[in-house]
């Protein structure tokens, strides 16, 4: 057999193997694998995608945050009354106003709320609520609760309907999987758990970089149609030099803040290292975990509330050196709060409404809605005052500046959220 034959084979056969990405290979170079078999299929356009605009950086909190403990009632005797054990003491409480406060363990937050750049959105939710966690964290990833089955997500579809043409960077996730809300029909983003291992893995790493030896792709030129050829160049190309650029961003970034240990905190610096070195991301997702507090919640919220607060602050202190903070918008969601009265295990189970946190200095600082009623509630659990899609309408238009109805399924009004 022709020895070109062999190793253009052998690449398609051995290689494009990223360790620790994704738990198969990552859907861009899972596309360029099926370019090789399709002699029809177009050549992807590596372009910028905002290296100098807006990003957008969702931190989820997974497993269900209690609001109620987050963004606390304190001045409210049903609350109190209402959790025995799981209550804060209005004297430990960081106050806001007469009503509100938050966690005690969010001085950070509470610092930057003071500088104005800090808003919460209060009473958020969907009608009919779903109390399981898979479904729940589906409605709010694909922004479409009539639909039982999603296969996208809302993010996914920012990215098919307003960059199309863009390289694989314009979303990025830091974990083992990259969530639904990433999710597109065109577009797959990447997803990294650390920069390290963000790696080309074949076993036969020389005979692949041989591949991108101009020698090598003008002889193979005779046996590749063009664009194949092109869609292989340029893929394989990209695959090791994206892997080189994130590593070499990471290792270079200096924080200006000392983030928290554990992975929460090391995906925060990641991306900070990402907007740092240029990197032409729109949005960056990580993920905090786990909030499934059923039981003697007290501890284990208090920590997970610290982790929140030191690796946000961080983030922020590390954005103002850079002078990027004004370029970004960072957004919490969870995928439900709790219940109000605490359980016999000194723990909360699922419940509906919860607070959404937003940084940044575009925002309109301070409180958004009205908290819910602790007393009207729906079979135990807070009713949600304002619809997931009308905040994510917000972001959309008044920071990602593209329209939402297309990406939401219908029009939702923005909250006065966002500086426009």
């Amino acid at each position: 057999m022709n020895k070109k034959i062999q190793t253009r084979r052998a690449f398609l056969q051995k290689g494009m193997t990223l360790l620790a990405v994704t738990p198969t290979i990552p859907a861009f170079l899972d596309r360029t694998m099926m370019a090789m078999a399709d002699p029809l299929d177009v050549k992807l356009t590596q372009s910028p995608s905002g290296k100098d605009g807006k990003i957008l950086v969702v931190v989820q909190l997974s497993g269900g945050n209690d609001g109620l403990n987050t963004v606390i009632p304190y001045a409210d005797d049903i609350y109190h009354r209402a959790r025995p054990v799981l209550h804060h003491e209005a004297k430990t409480v960081l106050k806001i106003d007469e009503h509100l406060g938050l966690h005690p363990n969010l001085g950070g937050l509470k610092k930057l709320y003071d500088k104005g750049l800090m808003s919460i959105v209060q009473g958020v939710g969907y009608p009919n609520p779903n109390r399981s966690h898979f479904r729940s964290m589906d409605i709010w990833q694909s922004a479409q609760p009539e639909k039982e089955v999603v296969t996208n997500g809302w993010l996914g579809r920012y990215f098919d309907n307003t960059c199309r043409g863009n390289d694989p960077h314009v979303g990025l996730s830091v974990g083992d999987r990259l969530p639904l809300a990433m999710e597109g029909e065109r577009i797959q983003p990447l997803s990294i758990e650390k920069p390290e291992t963000y790696r080309y893995a074949g076993r036969d790493v020389e005979r692949y970089l041989e591949l991108n030896k101009a020698k090598k792709l003008v002889a193979a030129e005779a046996i590749t149609p063009v664009s194949q050829l092109d869609f292989l160049r340029r893929t394989a190309m990209d695959a090791q030099l994206s892997s080189d650029e994130i590593l070499k961003m990471s290792r270079a970034h200096a924080p200006a803040a000392s983030y928290p240990f554990g992975e929460f905190g090391s995906g925060l610096r990641t991306i900070a290292a990402m907007i740092n070195g240029g990197l032409p991301t729109r949005v960056y997702y990580v993920s905090l975990g786990s909030f499934d507090t059923h039981a003697q919640e007290r501890n284990v919220h208090d920590r997970l509330m610290q982790q929140l607060s030191d690796g946000v602050s961080a983030f922020w202190s590390d954005l103002s050196a850079q002078k990027n903070d004004d370029r970004v918008l960072m957004m919490t969601f969870s995928e439900f709060g709790r219940r109000v009265e605490q359980n016999a295990s000194a723990g909360t189970d699922h419940g509906a409404a919860a607070p959404m946190m937003f940084f940044g200095k575009s925002l309109a600082a301070g409180i958004v809605g009205k908290h819910p009623s602790l007393t009207d509630l729906d079979q135990g659990d807070l009713k949600h005052t304002i619809d997931f899609r009308n905040v994510y309408a917000s972001v959309l238009e008044n920071w990602m500046e593209t329209p939402s109805a297309p990406i939401l399924g219908q029009a939702f009004k923005p909250l006065q959220l966002i500086k426009t």
